[in-house]
């Protein structure tokens, strides 16, 4: 099937056509038809089935398709504030950029604008390019709000909302930024929703937000791509390092992401990888913009071997050709684990998922296997055995909201003649 087979225009056609495409993948085969009759869209697509082009290409499309009639009433009730007519979410500022990039390359034939905003940078910059006439915005929830509240947006007349990787968005707090937004815009709007996981409060945002949506999904609900092969190795959690210091000199990896639980993690894992000659680099919410894109450059660049993120600050990365994911900390919700090994095995390549688990860790494996429906497979490699006199733990650690709900019985905090005392 070719991209003019879906119904694009010819102009849309030549463009991605020359920008190398030539087949349109299974989320774009089914999504872009819908999209262009009008409907909502539910759609369950991982990070590398080309998702972008799914909601982008029917959306341009439609701007170009809407009558200069339309477009002057649209100028008209404007009150001299810029008016936004397709509107997409991201959840974070790495996967803001590469979304305005891609429509902004497959919009370059064309009379729409694009413009971005995400948090970590300036306003001004943001400000200059919405006023000049941004037809469509990309921009992350908070600061997106920043810029209404500011009103230098103006949402009352989105005519398309793409909610790009929904599930991050809610894992990530957004869901009270979502609402807000909703509230500055009308009913009467095309909405395409994708997400790569479908937990209950997904998906009661989206039937919240859709009407009649077209449900489609390329691959199972919370499944991995079939391209990636998946390992994990039993290790010692004090063996971790040197284990993952001996996978990538013993088997000459030259492109590794590595993830960490926290942000404090990944600064010392690069040092310390440093140490053993490997160079690396990390990313996390606590670097400024410009340290996280020069470090993905490098890392693209091949300038480092090894980038070490959180799930956050991951979020989004495009690395094309990427072959090995590791997971130095197993991720504590097990939908992070499919967002995580979905870096690799890209538009249809191979990948490696490494999972390195620790004793106290194997409660994290059996989310993810329960969530996964499947068993991952182990290896005990030589020489980095576990230790067998190491007693596991009985129970998975407590969550953060059962310690909050302890200690809340705990101290039950009351009023007495005024005063907040403790009982």
């Amino acid at each position: 099937m070719s991209f003019q087979a879906l119904g694009l225009h010819s102009q849309l056609v030549d463009t991605v056509t020359a920008l190398g495409f030539q087949t349109p993948t299974p989320v774009q085969q089914q999504a872009i038809p819908e999209a262009l009759a009008g409907h909502d869209i539910m759609a369950g697509a991982q990070t590398g089935t080309g998702k972008t082009a799914a909601f982008a290409l029917p959306v341009l499309q439609r701007l170009l398709d809407t009558p200069e009639k339309d477009l002057k009433a649209i100028a008209e009730s404007a009150n001299a504030k810029p008016q936004i007519r397709a509107l997409v979410l991201t959840p974070t500022r790495e996967l803001a950029q590469q979304v305005f990039d891609s429509i902004a390359a497959y919009s370059a034939q064309t009379t729409i604008k694009t413009a971005v905003a995400y948090g970590g940078t300036s306003m001004k910059a943001q400000v200059s390019a919405i006023r000049a006439g941004a037809d469509i915005l990309v921009a992350t929830p908070g600061r997106l709000l920043d810029h209404a509240y500011v009103g230098t947006v103006d949402l009352a007349n989105v005519e398309f909302l793409v909610l790009d990787e929904a599930d991050r968005m809610l894992d990530m707090g957004f869901i009270d930024d979502i609402k807000r937004i909703m509230k500055r815009m009308k009913t009467a709007r095309q909405t395409l929703f994708f997400s790569a996981t479908f937990s209950k409060q997904v998906k009661k945002l989206a039937y919240d937000i859709l009407d009649e949506p077209k449900l489609i999904e390329v691959t199972p609900s919370n499944s991995t791509a079939v391209t990636v092969e998946q390992m994990v190795y039993p290790v010692d959690k004090h063996r971790k390092r040197e284990l993952l210091s001996y996978l990538i000199g013993s088997r000459n990896w030259q492109q590794v992401l590595v993830f960490t639980k926290t942000k404090q993690g990944t600064d010392e894992l690069a040092k310390e990888l440093g140490l053993d000659g490997i160079k690396a680099v990390s990313i996390n919410g606590d670097k400024s913009q410009g340290a996280r894109q020069r470090a993905l450059n490098d890392f693209k660049e091949g300038k480092v071997r090894v980038l070490v993120a959180t799930d956050v600050a991951a979020r989004g990365l495009d690395i094309e050709q990427l072959e090995y994911v590791v997971n130095f900390d197993m991720p504590f919700k097990a939908e992070d684990y499919v967002h995580r090994i979905g870096r690799t095995g890209r538009a249809g390549q191979t990948g490696h998922a490494i999972s390195l688990m620790s004793l106290d860790e194997e409660w994290a494996l059996k989310a993810i296997e329960d969530l996964l429906d499947t068993r991952l497979p182990q290896q005990w490699l030589e020489g980095y055995e576990p230790d067998p006199t190491i007693k596991p733990p009985e129970n998975r650690p407590r969550g953060r909201s059962a310690e909050k709900r302890k200690a809340k019985a705990k101290h039950k905090i009351h009023k007495n003649r005024g005063r907040h005392v403790r009982k």
